[in-house]
């Protein structure tokens, strides 16, 4: 299972009927006095569709990711970028990050998809964006050195999913902040043996186990990783743990929690085939790893669009997951 033109077509027309849909929303907001009584659109003049701030941003990245790799997205995903993506806009943006109390504002998972969003971006969107990256690239660096203990839930906080992302783009754009994460990373996880699995919870999006994995695999190099992983997961090849095999079955997904494992059948897939490309196609888990992953995506990929509660971001992770 892979993106295709059909497919991609389909995702940005999801993605393009939320991205400007301001309400409903959920705001990521302190109010320090009754003048920050605002509504999303003139708190987040760029990011205030999608029902909330992060799904906002990971939207656009979907939409800017699709262009890139289907250029005739262009007519339909550029006028509305044209629009967005100004710099008197993206200061309001940059600016929201002075006020006070804002120190938490959508950390770490909307820092980190910001990061993936400026990195997926080209020409005038990115150097438009650089400003708002930066800021949130030093706000990853002024945070690890007091990130004590992972955060190892299914949904935003976590900590791990976090690192993917801003370690992919940092990798490119800030080499010390790429190093910095490696070394988070491997405090965090590297001595980790024989994961349980014991999971979904009821709201999860991630998982855990997986999430982790994917983290260690972008700090460790080829046969280290093997090492480890082999460790982590030492039945993976049996397909132990069952849960990490088996897709997650949402009973409503008009319910906003519940239709987060849609998007943790498609995160598990993301990581399944991730995790395959940094091991060996003679390693026992390589083959069990893409099977895992197809029946994930097989299990919510009709279910991307027809709620809201899911339709406003399962695009992005179906594609995380169809893109390798």
């Amino acid at each position: 299972m892979k993106l295709d033109a059909a497919l991609a077509a389909r995702f940005a027309g999801i993605a393009l009927g939320h991205v400007a849909r301001e309400f409903p929303h959920k705001l990521d907001h302190v109010l320090n006095d009754a003048g920050d009584a605002q509504g999303p659109r003139d708190l987040h003049p760029v990011f205030f569709g999608s029902f909330d701030w992060h799904s906002c941003v990971h939207g656009w990245w979907l939409l800017l990711t699709l262009r890139r790799r289907y250029p005739n997205l262009a007519a339909t995903i550029d006028p509305l970028a044209a629009t967005t993506f100004t710099p008197d806009k993206l200061a309001v943006e940059l600016a929201y990050l002075d006020r006070a109390n804002s120190g938490g504002f959508e950390r770490p998972y909307g820092w980190a998809w910001l990061l993936a969003l400026h990195g997926t971006a080209d020409g005038a969107t990115q150097a438009a964006l650089e400003p708002l990256a930066r800021a949130f690239a030093a706000r990853f660096a002024g945070f690890l050195p007091r990130a004590t203990y992972p955060i190892r839930t299914g949904s935003h906080a976590n900590n791990a999913f976090a690192a993917v992302l801003a370690h992919d783009w940092a990798s490119v754009h800030d080499p010390a902040l790429a190093a910095q994460i490696a070394d988070r990373v491997i405090g965090w996880y590297g001595g980790d043996r024989d994961a349980q699995g014991w999971e979904p919870d009821g709201d999860a999006f991630l998982s855990p186990v997986l999430v982790e994995a994917l983290a260690m695999s972008r700090v460790l190099g080829g046969s280290d990783f093997a090492t480890w992983f082999d460790a982590f997961l030492p039945h993976a090849a049996a397909r132990a743990p069952t849960a990490l095999f088996t897709p997650a079955i949402p009973s409503d997904r008009s319910d906003g929690k519940i239709a987060h494992l849609d998007g943790l059948n498609f995160s598990r897939a993301w990581c399944w085939r991730e995790l395959a490309t940094k091991l060996s196609s003679t390693h026992p888990v390589f083959v069990v790893a893409h099977a895992a992953a197809d029946g994930h995506i097989a299990a919510s990929l009709d279910h991307v669009a027809g709620d809201y509660a899911g339709e406003h971001w399962l695009a992005t992770f179906a594609t995380l997951a169809l893109l390798v």
